[in-house]
């Protein structure tokens, strides 16, 4: 299975899994009377809604290389990505102007048996994040860690509100209110986590340096080719699942322009071998 494939089948997991677990916060939090649970599941309905802009962004990035498009298409995942953010955020305003409301109009506490349900949708959406995260580690993809972080962000809004309906429960009247003010702390952590899922995706747009050890990487299979002295130059930028190079190596400045140029497509051959996930290499040749 290819990244490209293995990272849409893994945006479907995260579409299903956010509808059923939708479905069961909203039923939860109307019967048991909690906004917390509602407002997780306003999330998780926002979760689907970006989960479906991350698969047809996916989409649209393996999409080959094109007279239009020389380097592919990828460049539409950091887009994908801003757009998954301005989900959280709107998400994050809806559920704190919510809690604001709430928290300022008496009401009922919420219902213990919905602890149960917050135990379940902790321990679920923690394993999502580890599942998905890691998928998004495999297959380079920037658009698959925020929707990781999606289900993060589920998990910590869905602590919030377990430990706001404890304390409500615990302290008894007078403290109703306590998963609203969980819900308004978990607004704002899915603000922090938003500028958290942004700032990467801001890096690859602008071709940020973040590359390090891909480029110790390919310095060090450059030495191993034949003909190749040693290396000068090395940028590395990212679209979708590729990172591009621009590399000088340096060759014995006597031989013909013919073995050099021979020498660099044995480089750029071996390069793109070794390190699949590489996009388009250019080698320049320096003298020794």
């Amino acid at each position: 299975m290819t990244q490209e494939e293995s990272a849409i089948k893994t945006t479907v997991w995260s579409i299903l899994a956010n509808a059923i677990l939708a479905c069961i916060k909203g039923a939860a939090g109307i019967l048991g009377n909690s906004y917390a649970l509602i407002a997780d599941a306003i999330e998780s309905t926002t979760d689907i809604l970006s989960s479906v802009i991350v698969l047809m962004g996916l989409r649209y990035a393996r999409k080959p290389a094109d007279e239009n498009h020389p380097y592919g298409h990828g460049k539409i995942e950091p887009l994908v990505t801003f757009l998954v953010v301005g989900f959280l955020i709107t998400s994050a305003v809806i559920i704190a102007i919510k809690s604001i409301v709430n928290i300022r109009t008496p009401h009922e506490s919420p219902a213990g048996w919905t602890l149960y349900i917050l135990g379940g949708i902790i321990l679920w959406k923690e394993a999502s994040f580890r599942y998905v995260i890691k998928k998004s580690k495999e297959t380079n993809s920037s658009a698959l860690k925020a929707d990781a972080w999606h289900h993060r962000s589920d998990a910590i809004t869905s602590v919030a509100a377990f430990i706001g309906i404890s304390f409500a429960l615990i302290m008894g009247d007078g403290n109703e209110s306590a998963d609203d003010w969980a819900a308004l702390f978990a607004a704002g952590f899915i603000l922090y986590n938003s500028y958290l899922i942004f700032r990467p995706a801001l890096g690859e747009i602008m071709d940020e340096h973040l590359y390090d050890d891909l480029i110790d990487e390919i310095r060090e299979i450059s030495l191993g080719v034949p003909g190749i002295i040693d290396t000068e130059k090395c940028y590395v930028r990212k679209a979708g699942f590729k990172y591009h190079v621009d590399l000088h190596a340096i060759v014995d400045g006597k031989i013909s322009v013919n073995e050099g140029h021979t020498i660099s497509h044995k480089l750029k051959d071996t390069l793109k071998l070794k390190i699949p996930n590489l996009g388009q290499v250019l080698i320049h040749i320096e003298p020794d």
